[in-house]
């Protein structure tokens, strides 16, 4: 039976292992940004590396790839980018990529960075649809705008938001709580955020990753695939002190106002 856990590493990330039948050594890890812990928790749960899945360049998401790759010889997938030259097998938007029956569909999201790529597995009998998005997507919130106009990434948001309500997120950093505490103060009726919110608090005070999320939980409380909603739009005019006339343009006053936190002016 496929299992998917989060090695926690770094300030906030979570390096997913993929591995398609316990039981069976193979499994995968996406976005490594350390090999040190990939390589302790493979020894400690006996397990062998088959391939690397990369979804953007940022360090934090590959440092890792040259430690792995010198004690395992597999694959790595991920972009085309000049940035993340270990890539043995380049992915593009539209394409596919099977492992040991995962089977997953290449969706390019570019805006956090211009070569983003999400990995999607429609569901099958035996496990709901998946989708790994490195910082495209996160629990309550999205990653900063690197690339791009805000309209090109709010395209992306949508691809993402437009999967299968079930579909489990994974995305790559812990930053459920602090993203959620932003979005109350910009959608602060929205009694199912103030629920998840309550969720969380008590799941890290547990020590407990707030991963995976659902498209669905995201459509009804992360304000960055809601921009369209006229009560947080007009939150959001009121502080930027302006009109904003169509859904990207109140997310790319939204995601400024995001890099702005905790430092807005009330």
């Amino acid at each position: 039976m496929l299992s998917i856990t989060p090695i926690p590493a770094l300030d906030s990330n979570y390096f997913w292992v993929i591995q398609p039948a316990t039981g069976k050594p193979s499994a995968y890890v996406v976005d490594p940004g350390d090999a040190a812990p990939v390589i302790d928790y493979f020894t400690r749960n006996q397990l062998v590396l088959a391939a690397i899945l990369i979804t953007h360049r940022h360090h934090d998401h590959i440092r890792g790839i040259a430690g792995l790759l010198e004690r395992w010889s597999v694959p790595v997938y991920g972009p085309d980018s000049d940035a993340i030259p270990q890539v043995t097998h380049r992915l593009a938007a539209g394409g596919s990529l099977a492992l040991e029956g995962i089977n997953f569909e290449i969706i390019g999201v570019p805006g956090h960075t211009w070569e983003h790529i999400a990995y999607f597995c429609p569901a099958t009998g035996q496990t709901s649809p998946l989708l790994f998005c490195g910082d495209a997507l996160f629990a309550g919130g999205c990653g900063k705008r690197y690339d791009g106009t805000p309209e090109i990434m709010w395209d992306s948001l949508q691809k993402l938001a437009a999967l299968p309500e079930p579909t489990l997120v994974y995305c790559a950093h812990e930053y459920t709580h602090t993203n959620l505490e932003f979005a109350l103060a910009f959608d602060p009726h929205n009694t199912a955020l103030t629920a998840r919110l309550d969720y969380v608090k008590g799941l890290r005070k547990a020590g407990l990753p707030t991963l995976p999320t659902t498209i669905s939980l995201e459509k009804r409380t992360n304000p960055f695939l809601r921009c369209p909603q006229v009560g947080i739009k007009n939150i959001i005019e009121a502080r930027v002190g302006r009109s904003l006339e169509s859904p990207a343009e109140v997310f790319g006053a939204l995601r400024q106002l995001k890099d702005q936190w905790p430092n807005l002016a009330d």
